[in-house]
């Protein structure tokens, strides 16, 4: 089928990369945070769980294989957490999503961010990585540079970044050294296809962005340059041979949703200059706007287009999935294209609304009108 089992990322039939959490997982993962399972015995039955999953990944015919996110409590709070400097307690109130607080974890500066010179997710990649066989490849998800940025340059987190940082510029600086320092650590591990998640974008077009952002409507303009730039400069230090790949939404957690808006108030910063290989765009509702901005897209990215949603169980009408991928070749040839559903099935560890088996069929049916579409 077309590139499906190419080393190099995206694919035609491809997902984003987080699974539901079996129940096994979700009570080990309870049982080591009340202190009644010890971190070895977690560790297990993690490795046990992500092999069972890639043994189904395979067996959905995927040719890209990722643990799941299965070792996480947030696709991305992890990942910060494993620097110096960032420091993280359960929240009081959460953060606010369309139907009810996310409750993840409130995270903050407690000094200068700090590559320590060694992270867990390298070795979540290696165990992935010695999983493949001759028609899959491992990728490594983790959050972008700037939704890191995001995360401490926001007005929620400024009194305790203050402290650190004396301007943004700063801790941008900070940021790119560690995301430098880490990828190529992961590139030495034998990584060579990432992607950077993330949901800064789906922030900055919401028409509640300035509020979020504490700016006016030029410091709006601003902010999408800070953006743009701190991805944009991890991006040109990583090694050539990386494929690196990014996935947009706005927001995803127990089935609900953070923000709102089309591409076009971004096109021309992310679409247009964001130097990466290929773009996974959330499109699955009105709330992410119309094919259009795809036209900034350069003619050397690809893009994959997330109209299947894994944030509902009823299956898409194929007939109308096909439709929206021709109207999206208005703006993109088809050959530039790929499919995937529009979201990870479990951003955090509570996962979405579905079950397994409808996890699966959606995956199913990406692969079933990728087949169609691109042979």
């Amino acid at each position: 089928m077309g590139i499906a089992y190419d080393r190099t990322t995206p694919h035609r039939f491809d997902v984003v990369g987080s699974f539901l959490r079996p129940a096994r997982l979700h009570e080990a993962h309870h049982a080591w945070k009340e202190g009644r399972l010890p971190k070895e015995e977690l560790a297990r039955i993690e490795d046990e769980c992500i092999e069972d999953l890639i043994r189904k990944e395979k067996a959905a015919g995927l040719g890209v294989l990722t643990d799941g996110e299965f070792r996480r409590e947030a696709w991305h709070l992890d990942f910060m957490w494993s620097f110096a400097g960032v420091g993280h307690k359960p929240t009081e109130t959460g953060l606010p999503f369309h139907d009810e607080a996310a409750k993840i974890d409130d995270t903050y500066l407690t000094g200068r961010i700090a590559y320590t010179g060694s992270h867990p997710f390298i070795d979540h990649f290696r165990f992935v990585q010695a999983l493949e066989d001759e028609r899959t490849v491992a990728k490594l998800t983790i959050p972008a540079p700037a939704q890191f940025y995001e995360q401490f340059a926001m007005p929620f987190n400024a009194q305790t970044t203050e402290r650190v940082y004396a301007s943004h510029a700063e801790l941008a600086d900070d940021i790119v050294r560690g995301y430098a320092a880490f990828i190529q650590d992961l590139h030495a591990a034998g990584c060579r296809n990432l992607q950077l998640d993330d949901c800064s974008w789906g922030m900055v077009v919401d028409p509640h962005a300035e509020q979020y952002f504490g700016v006016d409507a030029a410091g709006l303009e601003r902010v999408k340059e800070e953006l743009l730039e701190v991805n944009n400069r991890v991006l040109e230090e990583a090694p050539s041979d990386l494929t690196i790949n990014t996935h947009i939404c706005r927001g995803n957690f127990h089935s609900t949703w953070a923000c709102e808006g089309g591409y076009d108030g971004v096109a021309d910063f992310l679409l247009a200059r964001e130097k990466v290989h290929a773009f996974f765009l959330e499109y699955d509702d009105a709330r992410s706007g119309s094919f259009e901005p795809l036209a900034k897209v350069p003619e050397d990215r690809l893009v994959v287009l997330g109209l299947i949603t894994t944030k509902r169980p009823e299956l898409e009408d194929r007939n109308q999935v096909i439709a929206r991928i021709h109207e999206a070749e208005r703006y993109v040839p088809l050959e530039r294209l790929c499919l995937s559903p529009q979201c990870g099935f479990a951003s955090c560890d509570c996962g979405n609304r579905l079950t397994e088996e409808e996890q699966w069929a959606k995956v199913a049916l990406v692969r079933s009108i990728a087949e169609e579409v691109w042979g």
